[in-house]
Formats: structure tokens, sequence, C-alpha cells
């Protein structure tokens, strides 16, 4: 019975790090290669000691890919699999972590800018559909669609569980807070800082500020950091036809990533007296231009930080976020947060609701949960099992699930079909399986079974017959039409079910089958028989080809 087996290297009862090792049919896939934004050890790199040679990667093309080149440095040399967007910005995104990590942090143990290019190397691009979403919503953003899946009925489906017991209040409902926050803020003299990574939550919230903005007629300025975002921005334009269908349809009066009021920061900005709003990256506060930022600003009780998104444990946005007001930054200093801290769910992460929802559609047998804290999956779990019925898992980093499957696919089979095989007297038999000739049509993601002459006026194609010949040596001193003669008495005897004709040509018929013998061109002692059959046949010419290779009985005249 064919298994799946389901090894976390990292998200494994634990948010960050994401690294999902799946072996199939003695293939293994990795799904996503994150990195864990609370540590600054090896802790933050999953467990590789998993990957061989044999293996494929599939990146999460939502992620923003700070690791994906991580297995470089252990010897990883399998294929490796992205989106186009995911494949054009991936390189720039490393790069610019490896800066901050390497020339900024003056860290050693970390891939190289070389790396970097010898992985992209392993790179194939395909569509959409064809690869792996660790970070979903099903909800619309103002720049992508819902996440959305067919009811494929797999068995297994791979959720991340980051919300598993949230269930968020409208979009609608957030955006108003959210605006309404930045105004008071900016309206009292105050600045808003907004931590984000480049891609996602940035283009979301500069999209909703930028609209804001032109509606109230509003002065004060909103930055973004330079360089990362910025080059995102222009990624979003290239490849607008990934986006949602409002900004396709706008796409040719205006693009809603050539922002009017939003303009590239400088650091120097940040001194600058009066009220502004600041897109920042990374998106924890865990280093970068966002934390240098947020320390300049953090003593002022007019100021503002807004979290849009999750932050793992270890990292400041966490920490701010828990109640902590008294940080222990770098050289023990003490940094007091007099600022107002707020936290508003802009996540790319489905909410409870959503998971719930992506089940549904999709109806697996089998449910495995990653990307979550311990006690929101097991409470998730009792949920998705009491509603759906199904086995959930949810194994901790290097602990192997494995899933055992029993393929079944429904085939329907047309009528004219199975009237022309009982036609024939194959009465259909529940102890003796029965082999039918057909050809599989599938469409609407169903599957039917019909005769090759329905199947080709359905598709509105011609016939083309392909025939399988295989050459049989046979040590025979006799003429060529003895040699027949031989062949055919022969075949006559121990076919006694088929219909054996000798044709005047000299060739032999074994229904279909056709069989006919010439003198070998080196030594005339020797026979080559020619066994021609059509795929509808295949086992017949299979066994006659067996049968001929074992020789002609001496007795046979």
């Amino acid at each position: 019975m064919p298994e799946i087996k389901v090894t976390p290297l990292g998200a494994g009862q634990d948010v960050g790090r994401s690294c999902i090792l799946v072996s199939i049919a003695g293939k293994n896939v990795m799904l996503d290669c994150g990195m864990h934004m609370g540590y600054n050890d090896d802790r933050r790199f999953p467990d590789f000691s998993y990957i061989t040679q044999n293996g494929s990667f599939l990146p999460d093309h939502n992620r923003d890919g700070k690791s994906k080149q991580v297995f470089e440095m252990v010897g990883y040399d399998g294929p490796i699999y992205m989106t186009h967007p995911t494949k054009a910005i991936c390189p720039i995104l490393l790069e610019d972590y490896r800066k901050i990590t390497v020339d900024k942090k003056g860290e050693t143990n970390f891939f190289t800018s070389q790396m970097i290019k010898d992985c992209m190397k392993k790179v194939v691009a395909v569509h959409l559909h064809q690869t792996v979403q660790g970070d979903y919503n099903m909800t619309p953003d103002r720049h992508l669609g819902a996440a959305w899946i067919d009811k494929c009925r797999p068995d297994l489906l791979i959720t991340e569980s980051t919300y598993a017991t949230t269930i968020r209040d409208s979009k609608r409902c957030r955006e108003r807070d959210f605006l309404k926050k930045v105004h008071e803020t900016v309206e009292r003299g105050g600045k808003v800082l907004i931590p984000v990574f480049a891609l996602g939550r940035a283009q979301e919230l500069c999209i909703l500020l930028e609209t804001f903005w032109e509606r109230m007629n509003l002065k004060a300025p909103i930055y973004f950091s330079t360089g990362l975002t910025e080059k995102a921005n222009h990624y979003y334009k290239l490849f607008i036809t990934w986006t949602n269908q409002k900004i396709r349809k706008t796409f040719v009066q205006r693009n809603m990533f050539e922002f009017k009021h939003i303009k590239a920061f400088d650091r120097a900005f940040a001194d600058n007296p009066g009220p502004m709003v600041v897109f920042a990256t990374p998106g924890m506060l865990h280093a970068g231009q966002s934390l240098q930022i947020f320390r300049k600003w953090a003593g002022n009780e007019k100021n503002m930080v807004i979290m849009p998104g999750y932050c793992v444990q270890g990292t400041v946005g966490h920490k701010i976020l828990s109640g902590q007001r008294k940080l222990e930054m770098e050289g023990r200093q003490i940094l007091e947060v007099k600022m107002q801290v707020e936290y508003m769910s802009f996540s790319a992460h489905a909410d409870a609701k959503g998971i719930m929802q992506l089940i549904r559609q999709a109806e697996p047998r089998n449910v495995l949960l990653v990307h979550g804290e311990a006690k929101k999956m097991e409470f998730l779990k009792q949920k998705i099992e009491q509603e759906f019925h199904v086995n959930c898992y949810m194994p901790a980093n290097g602990e192997t699930t494995t899933i055992f499957t029993n393929p079944s696919i429904p085939v329907d089979i047309s009528l004219g079909l199975l009237k022309r095989e009982t036609a024939i007297g194959l009465l259909p038999d529940a102890k003796k399986p029965k082999l039918m000739h057909g050809t599989l049509i599938m469409k609407d993601n169903s599957f039917r079974l019909v005769s090759p002459e329905q199947a080709l006026k359905e598709l509105g194609l011609a016939e083309h017959q392909l025939r399988f010949t295989c050459r049989v040596h046979i040590q025979d001193p006799r003429k060529e039409h003895e040699t027949v003669l031989r062949v055919y008495n022969h075949l006559k005897g121990v076919l006694k079910d088929y219909s054996v004709q000798h044709l005047p040509d000299g060739s032999i018929t074994v229904e279909s089958i056709l069989i006919q013998a010439t003198a070998h061109s080196e030594d005339q002692g020797t026979k080559v028989l020619l066994v021609s059959w059509t795929y509808q046949d295949e086992e017949l010419g299979s066994y006659l080809t067996s049968l001929l290779k074992k020789g002609l009985p001496q007795s046979t005249s």
C-alpha cells in the first residue's frame, strides 16, 4: 500500500523556519525553507540532515525567502521550483538579507553572494498552480486575490496553523481602525512606524494609505525604506497579471503601485520634526532599518508603532506586543518604550475560520498541521477531527508521520463500451478482475472511459494506428516458406481459442497480430520472425513473442 511520510525539519509545533520534508514513492520533496527570526545561532536554520541529493525543493512563493539558499552550504544539488515572480525577486531578497547579516552584523557562518548565484542556477520556474503555498489567506487583499482550491480530495492536506485559535473581525473594520489610528497620530504631530517585510503587507498597506491620503487630502509625508521595498514594487508592476482583478482592470488608467504620496525614505528623515508615516523593513523589529527607527522614536509618547503581522518569540516585536516597556538592547542598554504600541493583523496567514474553509473546499482524507504553536494546534486538531471526521496530525520537528493511502480513482464508463464488452461474452466477475480497453478522458475534474471511436468523435481527432514490432531469432536451416509453415502449425496447435491464419503472401495472423519471416543477413541457418501488434493486443503479442523465443518443436513439419 503506498505511503506518504512527512517530517517537519522546521515549523513542527513551532512558528518560523518553515521546512517540511515529504517522502512519497521513493522521492523526497522539501516544501519551503525558512528561518527563525528569534534566534541568532544555528537554531534559526531547519535541520538539514534529512536532505539527500535525490530530492526536490518547492519554496513558498509568498514568504520573504530569507534562507532559501542556506542549503547551498550543505551540498544540495537537486532542482528548486519557484513561480516566475519568486524567481525574479528571490536573489534580491537574499542578497539584501546577506548584507544585513554579514556586512552590518559581522556574522561569518552565512551564505555568500556566490552561493546565491549558484543556487539560482538550480531554479525551475513553474506556474502558480504547479507549486506549493506555505502562507495563504482566504480573504482577498487590496493587491492579491483570496486563496482558493478545487475540491480535489487529496490523500493529505498540509496546512499552516499560525492563527489556529484566532477568528479575525472583518477586513473592512481592520482597515478602518488602522486608518483612524494613523490619522489621529499624525494629526497630533506624532510619527507612525509600520514595520513590514518587503513583500505582501507593505504593498497592501501602501495602497490603503495612498487611497486614504488622496481622499482626505492629507499633507503629512509617507515614506518607505529605500532599496528592497522599492525593488519589490518594481516587480509588482512587472508581474501585474498576478495581482487581483481590480488592479488589473485599472492598470491601463493607473498602476496602483505608482504611488503619489509615498516617497523613498532617507535615514536622515527619522530626525525630522513633525508628523510622518514610515514603512520600514523587517517586519518583526529584529534587525535593520525598522529597529533603528524604533529605537529613535520609542521614547516619545506622541509616536506610535503599528505591528501588522505575526512576531515570533525572541524578537523585539514579540516583546513589545507582550507588554514589555523596558527592553535590553545591544551593549546591555535599556530602552524605555513610551510610544503607543498597536497590533493590527494584516497577516498573510489564514485565521481559524479560513483554515476550516480551505479544508471544506479541498475535502482531504487526512490533514497535517504545521507552523503553529503546540497548544493552539491541539485545539484546531480536535476541531478538524470533530467537524470533518478525518485524521489530523501535528508532528514536532524531526518527528515523522506516515499516512497510508489507498489510491482509488472513480471512473465513469460509457454505456456503449460496456455493451460492446458484454456482447463478446465477457460478463463481470467479482472474483476475477476484468481488463477493459478504452480511452480515458479527463474533463472538469472527472474521468470517463469511452470507446476509442467515441473519444475521437468527441475530441475531433483523426485515428492513427500504432504498432509494436519485435524480432525473434529462430535456428532453422529450412527455406523461409517452410519455416513459416512450421510456425503456423505450431501456433495453430497451441492457440486453439484464437483465429490463426496463413495468408497467401506468406505471413501469419493471430487476431490482429502479424508474423513474417525473413532470412538472417549473415547466417542462412537463422530465420528472423517479425512479430507486430497493436496496443490493444499487447498481452497476446507479448505472449506470442515469449512462445516463439522458446523455439519450434522438432516434430513440427
